[in-house]
């Protein structure tokens, strides 16, 4: 059974596109007027083993913030159309990325509710020309809209840069985790309640 998806979002200040595949192999196509969030995407893409591709068309006239947000809302409906009933996944995914002097850890749990813990103090307000703000309203509308319970802690680290890379790449291997079939678990749904 295809794990993919694709969704469509438009309104009066972005028009976005998403398509994934779960079970990829980290392929990645962005459009998003967005640079550095296009590199932290691909993050997902490459270490998660999720095939992204993502346009764009904001009003990036005004700043990035409807973009980052409504991407981070657009990918959120696209895993949840993908992921399905969630029958047979692991359901909850960690990792610890570190990258030099940064290490961040990411948990996830596919839980039906959603929920953000963010414990991040960048270290600038910006990288390049993105918000580092920006950050909490991607995970924010991802979180929202895909139905999980996010939790991201950056544990230490001094190059902001270096702080937002490892909070990605941990996202995306505890996506990858997450999202496994468990051949134990197959067409049983990972939760003594019966739903997610």
């Amino acid at each position: 059974m295809s794990r993919a998806a694709t969704v469509e979002r438009n309104t009066l200040e972005t028009q976005i596109r998403a398509t994934i595949n779960l079970d990829g192999t980290g392929q990645s196509r962005f459009d998003t007027g967005v640079p550095f969030l296009e590199h932290m995407l691909d993050q997902i893409a490459r270490h998660g083993l999720i095939d992204l591709d993502i346009t764009c068309k904001g009003d990036n006239h005004i700043d990035d913030h409807h973009s980052v947000e409504d991407i981070g809302i657009t990918l959120g409906q696209a895993f949840a159309k993908a992921v399905g009933d969630k029958k047979g996944i692991v359901r909850y995914g960690h990792s610890y990325v570190p990258l030099d002097e940064a290490l961040s850890r990411v948990v996830i749990d596919f839980s039906g509710r959603p929920g953000l813990s963010m414990n991040v103090e960048f270290t600038r307000a910006s990288i390049g020309k993105l918000d580092t703000q920006l950050f909490w309203e991607f995970f924010q509308g991802f979180v929202n809209h895909a139905g999980v319970t996010l939790h991201i802690d950056n544990l230490k680290g001094f190059n902001a840069h270096h702080q937002a890379e490892t909070i990605f790449k941990a996202f995306g291997r505890a996506l990858r985790m997450a999202l496994e079939q468990d051949p134990r678990m197959a067409g049983v749904m990972p939760s003594t309640k019966g739903c997610l």
